[in-house]
């Protein structure tokens, strides 16, 4: 191996270190807010595409982990929030860390991902640019990732908390 091929892979490491290193402190501060609110649920630690990701499941149905996802997920979202600071207050770090609980982003995941796919059809077929709904950071990320794989081009518009996805044609 050369020697920047090394670094690479240490550098690798490095931070596959750090985002496992995150996902323990992520799943401390998660066991603690669990036990505080009497709520059940197995914490599972991954890192996928360069970010720590942490999952709350339940075996007991997820009826009682859904107060913690809340109306359209803006309590998960709350809940991802401080979960990156009490990151953050351990490492001094900015973290991206991504949270789950009860599968809902996996599902909402899957959802937008056929929603960008459809719009990309759409656009495909008409040649006129569509503009979807005003979502999330996380909504916003999944819909131009499937428009991106369908071939177009897409960009977020408007302010927060209206900002929406525009696809447009190739």
């Amino acid at each position: 191996m050369t020697e920047g091929t090394t670094s690479a892979a240490a550098e690798g490491a490095d931070t596959l270190t750090r985002l496992e290193q995150e996902g323990e402190i992520a799943a401390d501060y998660l066991e603690g807010l669990l036990d505080i609110a009497d709520l059940d649920g197995d914490i599972d630690m991954d890192v996928e595409a360069d970010r720590a990701a942490v999952s709350i499941i339940s075996d007991a149905g997820s009826r009682d982990l859904q107060k913690l996802v809340g109306r359209d997920g803006e309590v998960l979202e709350a809940l991802q929030e401080l979960t990156r600071l009490a990151v953050h207050r351990e490492t001094g770090d900015r973290s991206r860390l991504m949270l789950d609980i009860a599968g809902y982003r996996a599902t909402k995941r899957a959802e937008l991902s056929e929603l960008g796919a459809k719009a990309a059809a759409e656009v495909k077929s008409t040649g006129e640019p569509v503009k979807l709904k005003p979502m999330t950071p996380f909504e916003r990320k999944v819909v131009h990732d499937a428009v991106k794989s369908a071939g177009l081009r897409s960009e977020s518009e408007g302010e927060e908390p209206q900002r929406f996805v525009v696809v447009l044609p190739a």
